[in-house]
């Protein structure tokens, strides 16, 4: 995306309100994100955020380049849509793949805008667990395929799409939800409802855990789902708690049908990744992924 890169740090930063989160995101260093911001501050004449201790919000300059950020970042997305279009890269036949968290929060949005720019595009679309999509990126049944999760292939190629948080939440009216923060020791105190083995959900939790010295094995596992869907569905009617996708329960924090409880000392970060065949590259794929990358996330 040609989108400028210190306009875009500012536009994260304002996004997610958090030094340290914008940096994760943009994979560079947190020092990195500051001189981005103070460089930008010094261009403009004007100071773009209030630090107060470890949290920061928006001045009104800042809220004003936020505005005219998410439509510059808009408009760049439309040309370099205009200049694929050029390059008679709009037809085709695309097999696209997508893990499960993947397909049921993200690429719904993404896939419907795609289809809209490029009607001539016929693609299929297929969402399982990582386990299972990268098997059939593996057996070429899958171009190209957007997942969660730590496995690497040497037969395939890894590129990052997005970061993505996740969280410890639980129904709203639940005793659990009164605990704003619990210790990870009292992680284990709590009945879990958790993905399938497989998930690459799963996966993250595990090492995650495994590396602060929380066995996986000693959790309380209530239950084992295979979609975000369903646990949502089992927590509204249990005592239960589970990890997911901050974006997959957007809705249900909007409406206070779910809570998050924060579990003291731990964040729980991942990358959403695109994973193709070695070598199998093609003008469409690449439209495809640059496409995904200009409009994820975007008003």
């Amino acid at each position: 995306m040609i989108f400028d890169f210190r306009l875009k740090v500012f536009h994260t930063v304002a996004q997610r309100l958090s030094f340290t989160k914008a940096a994760v995101e943009l994979f560079i260093t947190q020092p990195a994100v500051t001189k981005h911001i103070k460089e930008l501050e010094h261009q403009l004449g004007v100071q773009l955020f209030k630090r107060n201790g470890s949290s920061i919000t928006l001045t009104n300059a800042g809220k004003i380049l936020l505005q005219y950020a998410e439509k510059i970042a808009q408009l760049y997305a439309e040309v370099e849509t205009e200049l694929a279009q050029l390059n008679n890269m709009e037809s085709g036949i695309l097999h696209i793949g997508g893990s499960t968290t993947v397909a049921q929060t993200i690429l719904p949005k993404i896939l419907a805008l795609f289809k809209k720019t490029y009607p001539a595009v016929n693609f299929t679309f297929m969402q399982a667990n990582t386990d299972v999509i990268t098997q059939l990126v593996l057996g070429e049944k899958i171009d190209i395929a957007i997942v969660e999760g730590a496995a690497h292939y040497p037969q395939i190629a890894y590129a990052p799409f997005a970061k993505d948080e996740i969280v410890l939440v639980t129904r709203a009216n639940n005793q659990l939800a009164k605990k704003a923060e619990i210790t990870p020791k009292q992680l284990l105190q709590i009945p879990l409802v958790l993905r399938e083995a497989g998930s690459g959900t799963l996966d993250v939790i595990f090492n995650t855990l495994d590396a602060i010295g929380i066995n996986p094995r000693e959790l309380q596992v209530e239950i084992q789902l295979e979609s975000s869907i369903a646990i949502k569905q089992y927590l509204l009617y249990s005592e239960t708690a589970t990890f997911l996708s901050i974006q997959s329960v957007v809705s249900e924090l909007k409406y206070n049908e779910l809570s998050v409880i924060d579990i003291k000392g731990l964040e729980i970060f991942r990358t959403f990744q695109f994973i193709q065949l070695q070598g199998k590259n093609s003008k469409l794929i690449e439209l495809f992924r640059r496409f995904c990358l200009a409009n994820y996330n975007l008003k």
